[in-house]
């Protein structure tokens, strides 16, 4: 079976690609397939990923999966959550948004920079499915004053996984790929199909 990836985020598909790759499906990152980024219009992550599914979908004819994920800084209110490509503004850069986090955590000390990463994974078998799988993870951590790492995108340099004390740019593919809140999400989605199969 064809599976369409809905997004083009280049370190979202690698990470998606590596963590789907014992599964017996043909991955197709969107681009291949003539599908561009959509408008992200949605209210909550869910919406979001759901719009993303279902535009991949209608132009492929193809199942499709859509993550939409965020970081969320409880001591700045749950931001940047649903913004977080978009936190410095557009085009998303990754280093103005880590830039711009980092100023407004400046005066917030280290036991009140609690965060987490969470996401959303949605399967759409067509456009019209009614029934979506929809998935979700979280990964606990906080946010720290300085940039550490060179894996990963994102957010990932100023991440701590304080179980582990590293970032999540510090930690090799596979450390990541185990822990983090879209490999939750996938894993929970994984079950969800297992089942569904086995019917």
């Amino acid at each position: 079976m064809k599976l369409v990836l809905a997004s083009g985020n280049a370190g979202k598909l690698k990470e998606l690609q590596a963590m789907l790759a014992d599964l017996p499906l043909q991955i197709v990152p969107q681009a291949e397939l003539g599908v561009g980024d959509v408008p992200e219009t949605g209210l909550t992550f869910v919406e979001n990923a759901l719009i993303k599914a279902r535009h991949a979908c209608e132009i492929t004819g193809l199942p499709a999966l859509a993550d939409d994920s965020g970081l969320i800084v409880d001591a700045l209110d749950g931001a940047p959550g649903l913004y977080s490509a978009r936190y410095a503004g557009s085009p998303t850069n990754d280093a103005a948004n880590n830039t711009k986090l980092l100023d407004a955590l400046r005066d917030v000390p280290a036991e009140r920079r609690s965060a987490r990463f969470y996401a959303v994974i949605v399967l759409l078998r067509h456009a019209n499915d009614p029934q979506p799988l929809i998935c979700e993870g979280s990964w606990e951590g906080r946010i720290i004053d300085e940039l550490r790492g060179s894996n990963g995108f994102g957010y990932n340099p100023v991440f701590l996984d304080e179980e582990l004390g590293l970032t999540a740019a510090e930690m090799v593919p596979e450390q990541k790929n185990g822990r983090s809140h879209r490999a939750k999400a996938l894993q929970l989605l994984l079950h969800k199909l297992s089942s569904q199969l086995a019917r």
